[in-house]
């Protein structure tokens, strides 16, 4: 008795599993739009941290903000790029953009906003070196430290876990 499986039943829990992963994101907002002549070229999720830095300032004790530090991931979960201060954007293939903040809009649950950026080249031409806008969206975490910042701890800084997908866009 053949007890072999068919080939097209063990691929069911594998469909399954896939589309189970795939979740539904709200909108992105009209104002984190690019301009209508920017057309998207990729997007690339991330997972890392945001940076923060107890500070004392003018109205007491905050947690700064200082930096992120993310790797850029493809499809299939492999390293393509990095994400750091600047804040800065760097392919494999050692293209790079830096940006700035156009818009910003709450995310919809306890994440860092979701954001349009402008961006430029500041590297070699490669898979970043077109890019003109970039939108931050399906963020999760990232938020500064619950933990209250107080002056025994001034100076500290505290790596906050976040995810995001970096959407890229380019001119003709």
């Amino acid at each position: 008795m053949n007890t072999a499986i068919p080939a097209a039943f063990t691929l069911v829990p594998l469909v399954a599993i896939a589309l189970g992963a795939c979740a539904t994101h709200p909108p992105v907002p009209q104002a984190l739009q690019p301009a209508a002549h920017e057309s998207f070229a990729m997007v690339m999720p991330a997972r890392g941290v945001q940076i923060y830095k107890c500070r004392a300032g003018a109205g007491g004790h905050e947690w700064a903000f200082v930096a992120p530090d993310a790797q850029l991931l493809d499809a299939r979960g492999n390293v393509i790029g990095t994400h750091g201060a600047g804040p800065a954007w760097q392919a494999m293939d050692g293209s790079r953009v830096s940006a700035t903040v156009k818009a910003k809009e709450p995310a919809p649950g306890a994440a860092i906003p979701w954001l349009l950026l402008g961006a430029k080249s500041t590297g070699p031409a490669g898979t970043l070196s077109r890019v003109t806008s970039i939108q931050r969206v399906n963020t999760v975490g990232g938020l500064a430290p619950a933990t209250p910042c107080t002056n025994a701890i001034v100076g500290k800084e505290e790596r906050v876990h976040y995810t995001a997908d970096y959407r890229f866009f380019t001119t003709p």
